[in-house]
């Protein structure tokens, strides 16, 4: 269908991690639940405590009578108030004493486990919070230690890993045959390890891990290294053996045929990024869209910043424009890239987010093949569809969107919200169709994000930063209607913060006078 689209994004929270599948409301939320579970594992062992003093009181009791009454039982016995004491103490009071063991306090911890458990993360949930952290990992070209010492740009929490965290990080991308992410996770749960950290995991098989993982990264000789510090360290492993001489005779052969003698052994040197290349993948851009994510690569230069302005946009003299102007300032030249200052406030932002939450889904896209929306792992994010007649603030915002753009919302699809956490992106692609090429204007109301989080344009080389409740806009087609497509754009992974979005695809139809097509193909 024809549609333009107009986009805003704002942030509300700052956070450091979550897993893909939960949006930021939901993993604050959780920080609350796990707050009021920790109050109820108090309680529960005060209540196991007052148990215990309560039976430790009974036997200590019990053990004064049994000590005199075994010592002459039958003289203990011949007073009759000591034979009415036994029975009553046997028929009685050692019942309420079992009755008192048989009590459980534990009741009420497991009721409010079960009542919050149904919104814990699942399997699928803590898989995708390790492939969040490597992808930031690989975008903003982060080493393992980085992240396991917390060492992040912007952040303001201490946020360390353990060496099983780092182990289990290893087996996610292992068990998704991540070959690449397995041997810098393994690796860094070895230097820990190997500091003398405290651990659960063994180091056999941090080693078995990690040496088959370089096995399949092609490097044989390290390989070998890991697998015979492996053997020397449990020699009946029911793997090592094996490998190890399967991998003796490959590099064997493959020294043969290149007519090498021999090779220098590896050395036992931790693996360092770099040490082997990252594959490649569907992306062609891949290297470009993460260097301008990182800042890298941007064609900003003197002469083009020299073209930028800033102004006062009244919407050609629009009446609810004409007092308050926005603020308009330059941030591209060609394609023209604007960003206008106080497009949302924090009350309007607040309530949208208010309206959003509980309808938040992760947002899908549609399969060139099959036309059937699913997910995608090249978009992360969860996103809901507010209409206008909900509240006044959507009604409201749906007007401002109007007044700046100078299109009608008429025809419009309804205004969609969309929520990236840590991790959260949307790689490189066309917001207009490639089909049927179909109008869209851009509009993105942006919010602070502490690191990552960018807009970039791989064609041209810009980047564009968030900040809090302003709006960027861009028209992504020509007059003419055909599509231009040095407007591809990626929304780069947050690093630290959350950035909330908001969409509105606005249709051809109605904007026929407000933007009279072009008389050339490309204008």
């Amino acid at each position: 269908k024809d549609t333009w689209v107009f986009r805003m994004l704002f942030q509300l929270h700052r956070i450091a991690f979550f897993p893909l599948n939960l949006l930021l409301g939901q993993m604050t939320d959780l920080i609350y639940t796990e707050k009021e579970l920790v109050q109820s594992l108090k309680e529960y062992i005060k209540a196991e405590e007052s148990k215990l003093d309560a039976v430790k009181s009974w036997a200590d009791k019990l053990d004064v009578v049994t000590r005199a009454s075994t010592l002459d039982p039958e003289g203990y016995l011949a007073h009759p108030v000591n034979a009415y004491k036994l029975m009553k103490r046997l028929n009685t009071e050692w019942s309420e004493l079992e009755s008192l063991v048989l009590q459980d306090p534990s009741d009420g911890f497991i009721s409010n486990m079960t009542v919050h458990r149904q919104y814990f993360p699942d399997q699928e949930d803590e898989k995708g919070a390790a492939k969040a952290l490597m992808r930031l990992q690989d975008t903003y070209k982060l080493d393992s230690e980085s992240f396991a010492r917390g060492k992040l740009p912007g952040m303001h929490h201490n946020a360390i890993l353990t060496v099983d965290d780092c182990y289990d990080m290893g087996k996610t991308a292992y068990n998704e045959a991540d070959y690449y992410h397995a041997v810098l996770w393994m690796q860094q749960a070895l230097r820990q390890m190997d500091a003398e950290e405290e651990h659960v995991v063994s180091k056999a098989d941090v080693l078995d891990y990690l040496s088959y993982s370089v096995y399949q990264m092609g490097d044989l000789p390290r390989a070998i290294e890991l697998t015979r510090r492996l053997v020397a360290i449990d020699s009946s492993h029911q793997r090592a053996g094996g490998n190890l001489r399967y991998f003796e005779k490959l590099l064997s052969k493959q020294l043969n045929e290149l007519n090498q003698e021999g090779q220098e052994p590896a050395t036992e040197e931790p693996i360092q990024l770099g040490t082997y290349k990252r594959p490649n993948d569907y992306l062609p851009e891949r290297e470009i869209y993460e260097a301008l994510c990182r800042g890298e690569g941007v064609k900003m230069t003197t002469e083009r910043r020299s073209r930028l302005y800033c102004r006062y946009h009244d919407g050609n003299r629009n009446p609810r424009l004409l007092l308050q102007p926005m603020k308009e300032e330059d941030e591209w030249d060609s394609p023209h890239i604007v960003r206008y200052l106080n497009a949302l406030s924090d009350q309007e932002i607040e309530k949208i987010k208010e309206l959003a939450k509980p309808r938040l889904a992760r947002a899908t896209v549609r399969d060139p093949i099959t036309g059937v929306l699913t997910t995608a792992n090249y978009r992360v994010s969860k996103s809901a569809w507010l209409e206008g007649e909900e509240d006044p603030v959507i009604e409201r915002v749906n007007q401002r969107i109007e007044d700046i753009t100078g299109l009608t919302t008429q025809t419009a699809e309804l205004l969609q919200i969309a929520n990236y956490g840590v991790g959260g992106q949307y790689e490189p692609h066309f917001d207009f169709s490639r089909v049927r090429v179909t109008s869209r204007r851009g509009l993105k109301c942006m919010s602070d994000v502490e690191a990552g989080g960018a807009t970039v344009f791989p064609d041209f080389g810009a980047a564009i930063y968030p900040k809090k409740g302003t709006a960027v806009f861009w028209y992504n087609l020509f007059r003419s209607g055909e599509g231009d497509y040095r407007t591809r754009h990626a929304a780069c992974p947050v690093l630290v913060g959350s950035k909330w979005v908001s969409n509105k695809w606005i249709h051809e139809r109605g904007q026929e006078f407000r933007r009279p097509c072009g008389l050339t193909e490309v204008d």
